[in-house]
């Protein structure tokens, strides 16, 4: 499309496209509980079930994938449904509302470690059963509540780059909520130095109780943008089409593939690195357990210093410039940390801040390319269907975690894992175990991250295009 078509569209854009700094909050604060759960999850959780609640590393990372592949599974069911909500709250509010409570009391139940038998085998199995049960419980909540969040970004705005700054708010509250979590667990680890199991039960209850919160001010300062933009842009037609017929169409729509490609890639080196980071800082760097939120903290804080940097360089030069920017400096990182040694601390915590360059962009761009996505979706059917699409995408997400995670631990507990005690803090691991770690933070997130840049390289929807497809839609309203 010619430049003076994009001017045209421009000029064209309502003003009612843009949104007031208080929808940008409010929307942003409904990250901000889910985003505290999965980093206090995927930063803490195969620790304590292997330290503190003593599941061998193999049934840790068995429950963990069964709770995952679970909740991959539910997201198309809940955003089907979301889809197909009808009430005077709007199609995704309602989840929201009734899945916050329960989102946080099995939140909670995850930190507790219940004793079923003396005999350690069968106590092994009950543990088992029971963090599998109550992983499948909170991740059906985690997507009742996230899934009908993540698809109001396409129901607040129609606008390219607003959408961009709107996914910048959202993600300056996960990750400060990845850092307001990661705070509370330092300041819980130095509270109580000696207690793991009352260090995780203690901060299990207050992020419950904090992430529970924000989901009813998310819903109360966005609500009647919603509902204005739906009047402005009603949808042409009432979703009718069968699940698995949907899944079709969304499989043919090839830029939709190009996202959910980038956007796995992204996330399997997050994830990965994210999981493995305690192992790294205790087994391979032999530091005390708090130096783990401090590198945690490192990538975190400067993730979110970043994201306003990214927002503004990609209205200047594109989303898939931001994106090569980012995963450059990341994957000098990633390579950086398979060779630090052991007393190379400050070596460790600078190429930390390396990776939050590029991570930021892992959490700004997939983003924002989706909605653009669903609207060429929309002219294609002539529905709007932002249910399927998100469930989708948080459906790899999960099931990336789940594999990265029991991959990692089955590795650690085939390698000789040796669990820490209170009488030895910091066990001297084997060789096998060490290259387990060193590979699983260094080579194999880089892969991952070049197979992203290769497939972004080719992502066809540009902001012309997405201009296009914004006229088209306007005309067949008209």
């Amino acid at each position: 499309m010619s430049d003076s078509a994009s001017e045209s569209y421009s000029q064209q854009t309502p003003e009612s496209e843009k949104l007031d700094l208080s929808t940008k909050l409010a929307f942003g604060a409904g990250d901000l509980g889910t985003a505290i759960t999965a980093m206090i999850g995927i930063s803490y959780l195969s620790p304590f079930l292997t330290d503190v609640a003593g599941l061998n590393p193999q049934l840790a990372g068995q429950t963990q994938l069964v709770g995952k592949v679970w909740d991959a599974v539910n997201d198309p069911m809940v955003g089907v449904l979301s889809d197909r909500t009808e009430s005077q709250q709007g199609r995704r509010y309602p989840w929201m509302i009734w899945g916050a409570i329960p989102f946080g009391v099995f939140f909670f139940l995850q930190w507790i470690v219940p004793h079923f038998s003396n005999n350690d085998q069968a106590n092994q199995w009950g543990l088992f059963w029971y963090y599998t049960a109550i992983s499948i419980l909170f991740n059906t909540f985690y997507t009742i509540v996230n899934l009908p969040y993540t698809a109001l970004t396409a129901e607040l705005t129609q606008d390219y780059d607003e959408r961009t700054s709107l996914n910048s708010f959202r993600f300056t509250f996960s990750i400060g909520g990845s850092i307001l979590a990661l705070v509370i667990g330092l300041v819980i680890s130095l509270m109580i130095p000696s207690n793991r199991s009352q260090q995780f039960l203690l901060l299990g209850a207050i992020c419950a109780i904090i992430s529970v919160l924000p989901v009813y001010w998310c819903v109360w300062g966005t609500k009647k943008r919603a509902q204005a933009v739906a009047k402005l842009h009603p949808q042409t037609e009432q979703i009718s089409i069968p699940l698995l017929q949907q899944l079709k169409i969304a499989f043919t729509n090839r830029p939709f593939l190009f996202v959910v490609g980038i956007y796995l890639c992204s996330w399997l080196a997050v994830q990965l690195t994210a999981g493995i980071i305690p192992y790294f800082v205790t087994s391979w760097m032999r530091l005390p357990q708090w130096h783990i939120s401090l590198v945690l903290l490192a990538v975190q804080g400067t993730a979110m210093s970043m994201l306003f940097v990214w927002s503004a360089i990609s209205r200047r030069y594109g989303k898939q410039a931001v994106y090569f920017m980012g995963m450059s400096v990341w994957m000098i990182a990633q390579s950086g940390l398979f060779f630090v040694q052991p007393g190379q601390v400050v070596l460790m915590y600078v190429l930390a801040v390396l990776a939050g360059f590029g991570v930021s962009t892992a959490y700004l761009v997939p983003w924002s390319m989706l909605p653009d996505v669903i609207e060429l979706d929309e002219l294609n059917t002539g529905q709007r269907r932002e249910g399927i699409f998100y469930s989708f995408i948080v459906f790899v997400q999960k099931i990336c975690l789940g594999i990265a995670v029991n991959v990692v631990l089955q590795q650690l507990g085939s390698a000789g894992y040796i669990k820490p005690t209170n009488e030895i803090p910091l066990p001297i691991q084997p060789d096998s175990v060490l290259q387990v770690i060193r590979f699983s933070i260094g080579p194999i997130p880089a892969i991952a991250l070049i197979c992203g840049l290769v497939l972004t390289y080719f992502y066809p929807l540009t902001r012309e295009m997405h201009a296009q497809i914004l006229l088209k839609l306007k005309e067949r309203q008209k």
